[in-house]
């Protein structure tokens, strides 16, 4: 009998597997969108365990607090706007629609009212570039083009926290405490490294697999693992 392999551990859910979500700060999603621009005043600049990037805390004017992305620039004390006709300006909030083309923009919706899902680590910013019928195209900062609907909105100005992946772990055990943050497995040990019971690729003289490294089409759960299965094969006629 082999043992379980890695991918059927996680599947399993067990508590090495999951994130410690109880000791996340807040969700991060934009205010909901309003016809007057509604002012909020940063009241402090907090660290969260869920989020690569600082998180801004704000009061807005009728008293509610909220979360938002911290923009790279922004300290306690400054105050950021959201609506349909706010200034132009790093923290804002606005609909892309009413951005102009060159914009450096961040957390964007990817539709109307789901509060922003992308752009969003620390460090990174995406571009308006060009504004067709009800389509605004934004370069992304994996440099492709992705198109968004004029009523999504995005905050102006770019994510703090850059230059984070440039500062190294240093100890192994920095390295486990921030995987384990978010639920990830680390370290992670090559398949060919192991012994034949813990996986199918384990054994065998040096690291040589000793089977393709592509699984079988109807493989059970402990052998599907490796490259995913073309669809087709040879010349498409």
């Amino acid at each position: 009998m082999g043992k379980r392999i890695t991918s059927q551990k996680r599947g399993r859910g067990s508590r090495r597997y999951v994130a410690l979500s109880h000791r996340y700060f807040a969700e991060v999603k934009h205010k909901p969108l309003s016809a007057v621009s509604q002012f909020g005043k940063v009241i402090d600049l907090v660290h969260s365990v869920s989020h690569s990037a600082p998180l801004a805390v704000l009061r807005y004017d009728d008293g509610e607090i909220g979360y938002m992305l911290a923009s790279d620039g922004m300290a306690v004390g400054d105050i950021v706007a959201s609506g349909k006709t706010c200034e132009i300006k790093h923290g804002n909030t606005l609909q892309l629609g009413e951005l102009p083309e060159g914009t450096l923009i961040y957390n964007i919706e990817s539709k109307p009212g789901d509060g922003g899902k992308f752009v969003r680590s620390s460090g990174v910013f995406a571009k308006v570039l060009v504004k067709s019928g009800n389509k605004v195209k934004i370069l992304m900062p994996s440099k492709k083009e992705k198109e968004f609907h004029v009523s999504c909105r995005a905050t102006i100005g770019s994510v703090s926290g850059g230059g984070r992946l440039e500062k190294p772990f240093v100890k192994a055990g920095k390295r486990w405490h921030a995987m384990r943050a978010r639920g990830k497995l680390y370290p992670i040990t090559s398949a060919v490294a192991m012994n034949a019971v813990e996986h199918p690729f384990g054994s065998g003289r040096g690291r040589h697999m000793g089977k393709p490294s592509v699984a079988p089409r109807n493989a059970p759960p402990g052998r599907k693992v490796g490259q995913v299965r073309a669809r087709r094969t040879g010349r498409k006629r």
